[in-house]
């Protein structure tokens, strides 16, 4: 098991998404099977309005957390990590949405992996450990 010893901080060659898109801050956990990622919600944020984190932005959130646990394991086997694409998102449930300085932390769970398509369990809680959104998504790695 590949378990992160300290908080990657410097994530932008994990990821594919550039500023302004970049909606994970950190890599706190990674294992084969899981990431947890934070991010802390700032008015600079494209989708920050109305002092809170839209729902577009949590669900971006959580695609990328997705895409940094694959750009990670990539990184772990020496390679560059792969542009994805959301294949389907199902069963979002948005409960709050985050507030200005309020940090989130994400965390994705593999359910299944084959041929570059990943179905994951994704839950997204705020400083409080309060669950504030959750759901599953596919994403599929492009060729």
């Amino acid at each position: 098991m590949n378990l992160i010893k300290n908080p990657i901080i410097d994530i932008k060659h994990l990821i594919p998404q550039k500023k302004p898109f970049v909606m994970v801050g950190t890599l706190l956990f990674f294992s084969k099977s899981t990431a947890v990622s934070s991010l802390t919600i700032e008015e600079s944020n494209i989708f920050f309005y109305n002092n809170v984190l839209l729902e577009s932005g949590l669900i971006e959130n959580m695609a990328q957390t997705v895409a940094l646990h694959t750009g990670y394991d990539y990184f772990l086997r020496g390679e560059i990590a792969p542009t994805g694409y959301l294949g389907a998102i199902k069963k979002i449930e948005i409960q709050s949405l985050p507030k200005l300085n309020e940090t989130i932390t994400t965390e994705v769970e593999i359910l299944q992996e084959f041929l570059g398509v990943t179905l994951v369990e994704i839950n997204v809680f705020n400083s409080k450990k309060e669950k504030i959104a959750s759901g599953q998504m596919k994403t599929v790695i492009a060729n």
